[in-house]
């Protein structure tokens, strides 16, 4: 997922959708204790998503307290 896509987001789907990334992540630091993890590439991915979610969230938190 790319910044643009998530900065079209509304606030509360970027909200949800940084819960859910951060549910996959664990689900699948979870598989990998049990030695199920096929594609280790997607921690990566998952990880990289989170920071995205994340910065995009401060972007906005800072904006708005930015305002007058």
């Amino acid at each position: 997922m790319k910044a643009k896509e998530i900065r079209a987001m509304d606030d509360a789907a970027v909200v949800q959708l940084l819960e859910e990334r951060k549910r996959e992540l664990l689900r699948l630091h979870l598989r990998r204790s049990a030695g199920q993890v096929d594609k280790t590439h997607q921690f990566a991915a998952l990880r990289r998503d989170i920071a995205r979610l994340c910065t995009v969230r401060a972007e906005r938190h800072c904006a708005e307290g930015s305002r007058p």
